[in-house]
């Protein structure tokens, strides 16, 4: 079963992440922030597990993420939680996940020799994977430094929409677009800022170029 699943890695992990980034389109914002987006953000770690089941010690460890986040959202949902210690557990918790999954796609992506629908599937879920990262890194930061970032409308006590604003700002900020809206006022978020830009730069001239060449010189 893990094997046939394992086939069709990229595809599952990449529809997880587009319900992830855009559910609230179709669902009311607090609704969907409250109870949806974590189930999909667990789903999302299974679809990670499935990527990378090819490395045992890997995958347990994911594993290991996944019922740690698992546990984190029951808590969360029984008892309806505001502890920020267990919050930044679960942020630390995301990023380590994203992390070595985004490593994992960026690998396989990589050595491939065969381009095919499979590899950009790959390609788009490995950048997704950075603008999730990114929010997390942004989303850890106000946590633990209310204020951070001005033009968010919304406090560490309004959770569904500082999530929100915080994601529109992470991928924003990815792709280089910056509207301005949302400004960095601390070192330590401005220094995010410039390290999620590099990141979204780097991963588009350096793993697309990459995967380019290699569909080119496919084709002669």
């Amino acid at each position: 079963m893990l094997e046939k699943l394992y086939t069709y890695r990229f595809e599952l992990f990449l529809f997880s992440q587009i319900a992830i980034l855009f559910g609230s389109l179709v669902l009311p914002v607090d609704f969907f922030e409250t109870f949806v987006s974590p189930v999909l953000f667990l789903i999302n770690l299974m679809a990670g597990i499935i990527l990378i089941s090819e490395k045992k010690k890997l995958m347990w460890f994911l594993i290991a993420l996944l019922i740690i986040s698992g546990i984190i959202f029951g808590a969360d949902l029984l008892e309806r939680m505001r502890n920020k210690p267990l919050k930044l557990l679960n942020m630390a918790t995301y990023f380590l996940f994203y992390s070595v999954v985004t490593f994992e796609i960026i690998r396989q992506v990589w050595i491939t020799k065969i381009v095919n629908k499979t590899v950009i599937f790959g390609l788009i879920s490995g950048y997704i994977s950075l603008g999730l990262i990114s929010f997390f890194i942004c989303l850890s930061i106000e946590l633990a430094h209310p204020g951070s970032f001005t033009g968010l409308l919304a406090t560490v006590n309004q959770p569904e929409i500082l999530t929100e604003r915080l994601m529109y700002y992470s991928y924003i900020t990815l792709l280089t677009i910056g509207y301005g809206e949302i400004v960095p006022i601390t070192s330590l978020a401005q220094k995010a800022a410039i390290l999620i830009g590099m990141m979204g730069q780097f991963y588009l001239v350096i793993l697309t170029a990459v995967v380019v060449g290699k569909y080119i010189n496919q084709k002669k």
